[in-house]
């Protein structure tokens, strides 16, 4: 039994270092999504506010990590922006949430959007999408279900400040 225990303690301590974590244990999850290609899309911020940060990736690679540093600064690198038409379904209304940031000549756009119809089925939608700015292009890349989080709590959390065009 003792052995069956020792195998079981190293196997996972050998999955553990092989693996990336998508949040530390110092961090909560502010909005994070799945990818239909099975990636992860997570905005996480220290638990005493000490940083902010986006990862992308899969369990095993982080693909991109933004910023590299975590301090304080890092909530500069963020802005925040939302639009709120009232009215219901039949007045098409819309919820528009974007939380932004930069690096290079990329403008990235963390989203969730709300469209209320008058259909069965009212449009709901979120993802990151990419601008770059050297060639005019954005990629999109949609996200297929949310794992935890809104966007819309950064209109009254104040963690942000708000986009100026």
């Amino acid at each position: 039994m003792k052995r069956v225990v020792l195998i079981q303690f190293f196997l996972f301590v050998f999955s553990l270092s092989f693996g990336q974590c998508y949040v530390l244990k110092n961090e909560e999850i502010l909005f994070s999504f799945k990818t239909k290609n099975g990636k992860k899309i997570v905005l996480a911020k220290d638990i005493n506010n000490e940083y902010i940060i986006y990862r992308f990736g899969t369990s095993k690679k982080i693909e991109l990590e933004y910023p590299k540093e975590k301090s304080k600064n890092s909530w500069n690198l963020f802005t925040y922006d939302y639009y709120h038409k009232p009215g219901g379904p039949e007045n098409n209304a819309m919820y528009l949430n974007s939380v932004y940031f930069k690096i290079g000549t990329y403008q990235y756009s963390i989203f969730s959007n709300v469209y209320l119809t008058n259909e069965k089925n009212d449009d709901y939608e979120f993802g990151v999408s990419v601008f770059n700015s050297k060639n005019g292009k954005t990629s999109t890349i949609k996200g297929t279900y949310i794992i935890k989080g809104t966007l819309d709590d950064f209109k009254d959390n104040n963690l942000l400040k708000p986009k100026l065009d």
